[in-house]
């Protein structure tokens, strides 16, 4: 769950920053560090979007840390909208649609 090139983002006060958890893999120690510095940085100054399929309970297993997960999970759900979407995935649906045989053949 941490980004894969998170050295190359830049929190710019002010604006949003968004991170999908398609772009997040299991990185060492210092990658969930990262991670947690650039959001703590964004913490009451910006706007961030994080998208991610695990609930709130197995993001320790992706961190590796109880206590930097139970930090970020703070900043992250104070001052916060949380959207549960429950649904079939939008890409899977695509790739069905791209599949299936047209009927104009």
């Amino acid at each position: 769950m941490i980004l894969a090139n998170a050295q190359h983002i830049k929190a710019v006060p002010g604006h949003k920053t968004d991170i999908n958890d398609s772009q997040w893999i299991a990185e060492p120690k210092t990658g969930a560090e990262l991670l947690f510095e650039m959001l703590s940085q964004r913490y009451e100054r910006g706007s961030t979007l994080i998208t991610s399929n695990l609930p709130f309970q197995e993001w320790t297993e992706v961190l590796g840390s109880e206590r930097l997960t139970g930090a970020l999970l703070d900043r992250l759900t104070h001052h916060v909208h949380i959207l549960e979407m429950n649904g079939d995935s939008y890409r899977l649906k695509q790739s069905r649609r791209k599949r299936a045989p047209s009927a104009d053949r």
